[in-house]
């Protein structure tokens, strides 16, 4: 079993237009927005970063506006549902300004004894509110969201499968944990790492498969401390017969990825170097930054880029 995943990373999925995507994290949900840069494998798409203030891991959603990308459709083979957490009796106030802000999809649920609010994307992605305490983290305020009811980053994130059994023996690899079964869905949990340490498995056997566009997860991130624990999880995956790609820089962190037996993209990236490695805490995602190789090409990639509202 490995030891060196401290729970999620970030959550990465497909959007369409990049000032709608822009304006519903970082005005309806409130969260920073940490940078603004580029798909690695097509400039002319923004990337895009929410979270907290620094973008502390297992607080970070990002996403790539395609613009007119047809949606694509939920179902089986994906991560089905994105949850943040948030203080301990704030769902009335998200309810209210959620429906007032015409998000749609809005339903209270309970799950393994924790209270819920559901709702949909600007491009019908599923996420949820989950009522849970701080552990050890803060809210971002500059959202204009008060402390009492701002996003502390995630809570965890569901996959839906039509079997799960060697899903489940992977992330039991992974060093998670099973906590609890209910209506369908194992939680698993890992110890000793940061909040975001919940990971939810619905089995739907007779779903439909998936199909992949704006509002799909494009693929979900774990953590680990640095490059050496990377490697090791890398050797660890292969030796247990997944195919993992060799270790890919992405600025901000080192990054691996693999398919599930499920089929759900995984990746395992580093905590370091963080956010800050090219802007000051005081102005994260406001320029528009482009990896090194784009930076010769700067002006056809600005020219092709949609403005974003800051």
């Amino acid at each position: 079993m490995l030891t060196e995943i401290k729970g999620l990373h970030h959550v990465t999925s497909m959007a369409g237009d990049a000032n709608d995507n822009n304006d519903f994290f970082t005005g309806t949900l409130g969260l920073r927005r940490v940078k603004k840069t580029v798909n690695f494998d097509a400039p002319d798409v923004y990337h895009l970063y929410y979270g907290d203030e620094v973008g502390t891991p297992g607080s970070v959603m990002t996403t790539f506006p395609y613009g007119r990308m047809p949606r694509g459709s939920r179902g089986v083979g994906e991560v089905g549902v994105t949850e943040f957490a948030v203080p301990e009796g704030s769902l009335p106030f998200w309810a209210d300004r959620l429906a007032a802000q015409g998000v749609t999809g809005l339903e209270h649920t309970t799950l393994f004894g924790e209270t819920r609010l559901v709702f949909d994307g600007p491009d019908g992605d599923g996420f949820a509110l989950v009522e849970a305490a701080p552990q050890g983290r803060s809210t971002w305020t500059g959202g204009g969201i008060s402390d009492d009811h701002g996003i502390f980053g995630f809570h965890g994130a569901r996959m839906r499968l039509r079997e799960t059994a060697a899903t489940d023996e992977l992330l039991s690899f992974m060093g998670y944990q099973k906590i609890d079964s209910a209506d369908g869905v194992t939680r698993y949990g890992i110890e000793g790492g940061n909040a975001a340490s919940t990971l939810d498995v619905e089995q739907v056997p007779d779903g439909a498969a998936a199909t992949e566009g704006a509002g799909s997860v494009h693929h979900i991130a774990f953590a680990v401390e640095d490059r050496a624990a990377q490697l090791k999880v890398r050797a660890a995956l292969m030796d247990t017969g997944y195919q993992v790609t060799p270790v890919i820089d992405r600025d901000y962190f080192w990054a691996i990825y693999f398919r599930t037996p499920g089929g759900v993209l995984f990746e395992i990236a580093t905590n370091e170097p963080g956010f800050d490695r090219d802007e000051d805490t005081a102005h994260l995602g406001e320029a528009l930054k482009l990896p090194t190789r784009y930076e010769p090409h700067r002006a056809k990639i600005e020219s092709l880029l949609p403005d974003i509202a800051a």
